[in-house]
């Protein structure tokens, strides 16, 4: 790890930021994050209590002066997305986070970063150790598994927290606050099929879409980016209508959160279809990345030559994938009518694995309104049971319904302003964030999200930007200072 990110200003966060990375936490295996943070509260000499699920609440009584102060709660995720590249060679069970700086921006070698959300419990653990800083009386919750299922904000019981006010630090926009977000629903399809023997007088090839920039599957849902799931099933759709291609495996995208980047093919066809094959195959790989070009530049459609696999699909099972998978939904699906430029609704074809018989399937639907939302996994349900799979809806949370009249909002909209003489962004965002799932337990708890800069989230690209985490920081210890009162 590089050591110069520790001298980075303000010091205090930076170093948190890098013991936290220093500590394998992929989401669902957040054992060890679970002990370094109890172990960090503990040695604080703070109550430091681990629930049911968990979630980590470090709790520390209010600095002199600020008792009269509403209580807060600060909240943040401990696990990280855990992606690379497929050439990347790095285990994120065992292995804490490689970092480097890059101009005004801090990166990891050919990982996610896992500033979303280590940034904000950085923030948080500063805050607790600090002697110096001026707070009301806070309530630090640490929450496990935000990245695959929100599990812990599902498993947080009512009567865990007192707090008034929950300060989410997830947000990635340094002049936005967020009072508002979209609630999801995981779709997956699965099936069986027949395995057939590979007839004779077949060719083998890879077929290889690689390049992408991925990113998050909420926030950057509408900005064009590709998507290798449904890249490659042009190419093998229009490959079986032309040249009878055959399938024999699948394996491609990821995380249900994470645009896919990557996605790889195992495929015949007819030796005497060789030549056409290939000239068609390479006229329609340069229209795709002529489609995407701005946004994709670094996008790689490869199609080598190999020897046969031994098995390929049914061939009834294999039309009907190919038909399904363009058929399905991805991207943008309806945008918000009362909120400008909000993306309401979406899907993303996260992952597509086909091998050994067995077809799955893995998508994650987005929305601010709930009945959008069931609108596009019913429409995603019935295309792939059309098919023959069973779909099944599961990890269903809802959404965040903005306070526009709520205390703190006014008071960070003002200190925002005082700051950086210029108005905030107030607006709700197309990620799921943990506030919806919390406010069902704490209703009358007031909400609010905010954070630095980070770009390119739950990708490889993913990056801090260290003036911003500077400005962040300063607005951080302004609000504490300026909690309302009782």
């Amino acid at each position: 790890m590089n050591t110069d990110i520790r001298n980075l200003e303000p010091k205090v966060v930076w170093n948190k930021f890098a013991d936290l990375n220093a500590v394998p936490r992929p989401s669902k295996k957040e054992e060890k994050v679970i002990e370094f943070m109890m172990d960090f509260g503990q040695h604080l000499g703070l109550e430091t209590i681990k629930d049911d699920v968990g979630n980590v609440i470090i709790k520390k009584p209010a600095t002199p002066g600020m008792e009269d102060r509403k209580m807060i709660v600060m909240q943040s995720h401990l696990d990280m997305v855990h992606q690379k590249n497929a050439d990347t060679n790095f285990d994120f069970d065992t292995q804490g986070i490689d970092m480097y700086i890059d101009g005004d921006w801090v990166k990891a070698k050919e990982t996610t970063l896992g500033a979303d959300n280590g940034l904000g419990v950085a923030t948080i653990m500063a805050i607790l150790e600090s002697n110096t800083i001026e707070h009301p009386a806070i309530e630090a919750l640490f929450t496990i598994d935000e990245e695959t299922g929100m599990t812990g904000a599902m498993g947080l019981k009512g009567d865990v927290l007192k707090g008034d006010i929950l300060l989410n630090l997830d947000t990635e926009e340094d002049d936005e606050i967020g009072v508002g977000c979209a609630g999801g629903i995981d779709v997956t399809a699965t099936r069986t099929y027949k395995e057939e023997d590979t007839p004779e007088g077949k060719k083998g090839y890879t077929i290889t879409i690689k390049g992408l920039q991925g990113g998050h599957s909420g926030m950057q849902i509408h900005e064009g980016l590709g998507n290798s799931n449904k890249i490659l099933n042009r190419l093998l759709f229009e490959g079986f209508e032309n040249f009878g291609l055959r399938i024999s495996e699948i394996d491609g995208g990821g995380l249900r959160n994470a645009i896919p980047r990557e996605s790889f093919a195992n495929v015949v066809i007819d030796a005497v279809h060789e030549e056409a094959f290939k000239f068609e195959m390479k006229q329609l790989s340069n229209i795709i990345s002529t489609e995407l070009k701005t946004m994709e530049p670094n996008l790689e459609i490869v199609i080598l030559e190999t020897e046969p696999l031994k098995k390929v699909m049914e061939l009834g099972v294999q039309e009907g994938l190919t038909k399904a998978l363009y058929a399905a939904h991805n991207g943008v699906y309806r945008m918000s009518a009362d909120i400008p430029d909000l993306v309401e609704t979406s899907n993303n074809v996260a992952r597509v694995l086909v091998k050994d018989g067995q077809i799955t399937i893995l998508c994650l639907t987005r929305s601010s309104v709930e009945s959008s939302k069931m609108d596009l996994a019913n429409k995603l349900r019935a295309t792939f049971e059309l098919i023959g799979c069973e779909v099944e809806f599961s990890g269903s949370y809802p959404g965040w319904t903005p306070n526009m009249e709520s205390s703190i909002l006014k008071v960070m909209r003002e200190l925002y302003v005082e700051l950086n003489n210029e108005e905030p962004h107030v607006a709700a965002c197309h990620a799921g964030l943990e506030c919806g799932i919390l406010g069902q337990n704490y209703p009358d708890m007031e909400m609010i999200s905010f954070g630095p800069n980070i770009k390119g989230a739950h990708s490889p690209d993913e990056r801090a930007q260290i003036s911003s985490v500077k400005k962040y920081w300063k607005f951080v210890l302004e609000i504490l200072k300026n909690i309302p009162k009782k």
